[in-house]
């Protein structure tokens, strides 16, 4: 038995996969502290099954600093029950299907779909001199691996087009 967990370990080590899973995206975000307010938007929009579920999805995650530079009472306002379906599709304007790495942003600007619905569903990404940036935000901190998906922080938030 002790031969079959040494070579099972052994092959973990071999492959490079992790002897346990990594925490799911809403976990990994809730740990550093950064992100109440996008973990208190996704509670309020009914999105945190999504977030925890199966992936791979790739979350391009603003930062409580972003959430403060929006016009004052705007996060309050999203938070309110009947502003729930709103709050929804802005944050799914943040989640792409799979995992995409920054190195797998192209140099050129181009459009990736995103998981909001209806009207302005895509993003515009680009790496540029080493850095990636996604509509309007810039990436502080990219290739945060969760075992459902990716996580890149942003510096502001991405508001869909009306």
């Amino acid at each position: 038995m002790k031969i079959l967990k040494i070579a099972a370990l052994a092959a973990t080590l071999a492959l490079g996969v992790p002897a346990a899973n990594a925490a799911n995206i809403v976990e990994i975000a809730a740990s550093t502290g950064k992100f109440n307010t996008l973990i208190a938007a996704a509670k309020a929009a009914g999105l945190v099954p999504a977030l925890t579920g199966h992936g791979p999805i790739t979350v391009f995650a603003p930062t409580d600093a972003a959430f403060a530079k929006l016009p004052p009472g705007t996060v309050e306002s999203l938070l309110k029950p009947k502003n729930k379906h709103k709050l929804a599709a802005i944050l799914k304007y943040h989640v792409v299907a799979g995992a995409i790495y920054a190195k797998d942003v192209p140099t050129k600007a181009t459009y990736i779909k995103t998981l909001k619905r209806g009207g302005d569903t895509t993003i515009r990404v680009i790496r540029s001199h080493g850095k990636v940036h996604v509509d309007n935000a810039r990436v502080v901190q990219a290739n945060i691996k969760a075992d459902n998906g990716v996580i890149h922080v942003i510096n502001r938030v991405l508001l869909p087009s009306s």
